[in-house]
């Protein structure tokens, strides 16, 4: 029985702002997760935005300081990733840090947080025929988070938002809830 009880994966239940260890891979059950670094000035760079059954692991980080930041309560295993398993998380990163970067380089602001918002809505949102519906407080995403992903200012982001809002192209649905219409 003892040797049964060792051979358990390890597995955390962290709090928001709560990190990560480092140097180890992980396996995402519940929550959401960012990957950040921060450039000379301290400012945050946004890697990636994690959820459940993602893979995520700062072994090896190509960018120095990487920092896995729970936005959310979170319970992760850890895992010992193989070869195959490797290939494909880089892919997965690759893929996302592609998108975050094209995000962040669209000259508009409005048109930015907008791509963002549908981004995030298409990851870890919920789609149906109607737009796209995600929740901000269950990613637990503030203006300034939504700010790091995108490259704007907080204050900008939370103009944005009301703007969004009195123009009908974010509709509020229950209390925190966001629907991002379909466009025609």
């Amino acid at each position: 029985m003892t040797s049964s009880l060792l051979k358990q994966p390890l597995q955390f239940t962290l709090h928001p702002k709560d990190v990560l260890p480092e140097g180890m891979s992980w396996r995402l059950h519940e929550g959401y997760v960012r990957s950040a670094s921060w450039d000379l000035e301290g400012e945050c760079i946004a890697l990636g935005l994690w959820g459940p059954g993602d893979v995520i692991t700062s072994e090896n980080p190509v960018v120095q300081p990487l920092e896995l930041q729970c936005l959310t309560t979170v319970v992760v295993e850890h895992i010992e990733l193989d070869p195959r398993d490797q290939h494909q998380h880089l892919q997965r990163e690759r893929q996302m840090l592609a998108e975050l970067l094209t995000i962040q380089r669209i000259r508009s602001g409005e048109r930015r947080l907008l791509t963002l918002l549908s981004w995030i809505g298409g990851s870890h949102g919920q789609v149906n025929r109607h737009g796209c519906r995600l929740s901000l407080s269950e990613l637990n995403l503030t203006h300034q988070a939504l700010a790091d992903l995108c490259g704007l200012t907080r204050v900008t982001v939370t103009k944005l938002l009301c703007r969004f809002r009195a123009e009908g192209r974010l509709l509020a649905v229950g209390d925190s809830d966001l629907l991002i219409p379909l466009q025609p």
